[in-house]
């Protein structure tokens, strides 16, 4: 008899990060989930099963912060969770002073980073995030960009607690590293697609925007690197001058704010290690977008939709760039 077998659906980030966590706290009861949500599925074996190790704190994420400190001091290994906007913006005061500046290890993780909220405006867009926590002394900040990524920096941040901010996504995301790679973990920054002409550096959910826009330049004859920027904070210079070296030009592209985001961070590691390259921001400008429609509507909006990306490349490439856009910049 004829049998078909059915793949498993795709995991969402958030549940492949808090599935490892779950059962890490079964084997560790030093483990503790702090949360601020309670729309996640994936919290409810927490819930009834390790009831002791997890605290539904209420909408008070600053409250959160301050419990996750007393909790490292005395043992613990400690995960606040909540929506990317609140758990890093509405308790930043108590991030830093509770957190940073004691040098805590504990992990913050961010659900639905840049239009993953799509359906609920800018209160819950995370459009401002890099530029806030990569601010703070000591932090470590890192965006998975598959479900292999998320599964070893769960993994990891048991192992090896570190006060760190992980960013995922609220989509599903395709997989781009293949099981047992762990280059992302140890070097951060990571080439995945090999090219000549220019690369793109991404992270998160526009590390596949990046390698959509290399396969529409690969048909017109251009040659075109991918980058992924898996951890944002610290950046090792000397890698990332062996990832751009074949490189004459670099492009960053990003689903946050110009100011102080991915492309922020690459230039300061640029200058800081003496790289010159040219190099074009793509990323929101400075504007807050209310409209509904989706996120593939919104990130078109903000120019930084497949199509506008393509034609901003190929400017890029022929050298006929807008001077005036606040996106081109020279290291």
């Amino acid at each position: 008899m004829h049998t078909t077998t059915i793949n498993p659906a795709p995991r969402l980030p958030r549940d492949v990060f808090l599935d490892e966590i779950f059962e890490a706290a079964q084997r560790n009861r030093d483990i503790y989930l702090l949360c601020a949500d309670l729309g996640a599925k994936a919290l409810d074996q927490f819930r009834g099963l390790l009831k002791n190790q997890f605290i539904h704190v209420g909408i008070s994420e600053q409250n959160m912060m301050d419990l996750a400190a007393g909790l490292v001091q005395n043992g613990k290994i400690v995960y606040t969770y909540a929506m990317a906007p609140f758990v890093t913006m509405r308790c930043y005061e108590q991030i830093k002073v509770s957190l940073a500046s004691m040098n805590l290890p504990t992990t913050i993780i961010g659900n639905g980073v840049g239009f993953s909220y799509d359906d609920s405006g800018p209160t819950h867009y995370a459009t401002e995030d890099i530029a806030c926590m990569r601010s703070l002394a000591g932090i470590e900040i890192v965006t998975p960009a598959d479900t292999w990524s998320v599964f070893e920096i769960a993994r990891l941040s048991h192992k090896k607690p570190a006060l760190r901010y992980v960013r995922l996504d609220r989509a599903y995301l395709p997989d781009v590293y293949s099981d047992g790679d762990t280059r992302f973990l140890k070097d951060g920054i990571v080439e995945i697609e090999k090219g000549k002409d220019l690369c793109i550096l991404a992270c998160g959910c526009m590390l596949h925007s990046a390698r959509k826009a290399r396969a529409n330049l690969k048909k017109l004859g251009h040659s075109i690197g991918v980058v992924d920027v898996f951890r944002l904070k610290p950046i090792d210079g000397e890698i990332l001058r062996a990832v751009l070296a074949p490189y004459s030009k670099v492009v960053t592209l990003e689903e946050h704010f110009l100011s102080a985001g991915l492309g922020g961070a690459i230039l300061e590691a640029m200058a800081d290690a003496g790289i010159h390259k040219k190099v074009l921001r793509l990323g929101i400008q400075d504007h807050y977008y209310c409209e509904n429609g989706g996120r593939a509507h919104i990130q078109r909006l903000a120019g930084i939709d497949l199509e506008t990306i393509t034609g901003k490349l190929r400017q890029f490439l022929a050298g006929r760039e807008n001077r005036s856009d606040p996106g081109l910049r020279r290291s």
